[in-house]
This record gives structure tokens, C-alpha cells and sequence, in this order.
């Protein structure tokens, strides 16, 4: 499985820690930036790797930002992405169950790195469920305030 892996400077060191421990596991990983923790941009880094679930270069992707709000936020402007910031494994259980999430957003600067591969774990082998939120995942698609 090809994971994507996006970061500004408030989860760059997390996105690495994550990148190495997926690694680790077999995983094919890109990694979309960013390479330090200068300063920068959260949403390009958002936009970079929802592309690429979208045009299904990589199966998930994986965000982090300081609190992971903002990246989960400009995740969800993709067209096609549906980013859940999650804080616990029942979170990432859930949005892949349920929500059929196709990218994770953590928060550097709120979970530790321990809690944060579980739930990266989790989200990763987590099936959605299909039946009854799959008609809900289609009004997601037309969702829009008029």
C-alpha cells in the first residue's frame, strides 16, 4: 500500500516519525514535504497530498500541523478528499468505519508520537462499512450551503 505523508513545520517532526515507522511496516511511502521546520504553508502541503488520493497515486494520506485543524480543514477543499482530524483510535476507527475517510490529520502538537502511530495504525486497517453510510458519503459528494 502507497501512503502520503504532508507536514508544515508544526508536524514535521511527527509526519518523520510516522514515515519511519511505516517504513518500517513495508509501506510504500511519498512524502510530499515539508523538510524542516522553517516555516510554511500548511494548505499547499494539504492540497499536494489530497491530489494524489484523489488521482489515486497513493491510497491514504496522512497530514499533520500543529493542531491539525488547519491541514484537515484545507484537505477537505479537494474535491474528493474526506479528512478526519482525529485526537484517539476510536476516532480513527470510526471515520474509516463510518465516513470512509481517505486521509488522516493529526495534530504535532497534541498527541504524542506513541498515540499518534496507533492511530495511524488503526486508520490504515480499517475497512469502511459500506450499507447504510454509503448513502451518506454520496450526500457528502452534493453537500453545499445555497
Amino acid at each position: 500500500m502507497k501512503i502520503g505523508l504532508g507536514a508544515d513545520h508544526g508536524g514535521f517532526e511527527l509526519k518523520n516519525t510516522i514515515k519511519k515507522y511505516l517504513e518500517n511496516k513495508g509501506y510504500e511511502i511519498i512524502d510530499f514535504g515539508t523538510n524542516s521546520i522553517d516555516s510554511v504553508d500548511y494548505p499547499n502541503y494539504a492540497k499536494l497530498v489530497g491530489k494524489a488520493v484523489v488521482e489515486k497515486e497513493v491510497t491514504y494520506g496522512i497530514l499533520v500541523c500543529g493542531t491539525g485543524v488547519g491541514i484537515s480543514i484545507a484537505a477537505n477543499k479537494v474535491k474528493g478528499i474526506r479528512c478526519a482530524l482525529c485526537t484517539n483510535t476510536t476516532m480513527a476507527r470510526l471515520t474509516r468505519e463510518h465516513n470512509d475517510a481517505n486521509v488522516i490529520a493529526l495534530g504535532g502538537r497534541i498527541v504524542g508520537d506513541i498515540l499518534a502511530l496507533d492511530m495511524v495504525d488503526v486508520f490504515l486497517n480499517t475497512k469502511f462499512d459500506g450499507g447504510r453510510h454509503s448513502k451518506r458519503i454520496g450526500m457528502l459528494e452534493c453537500a453545499g450551503v445555497e
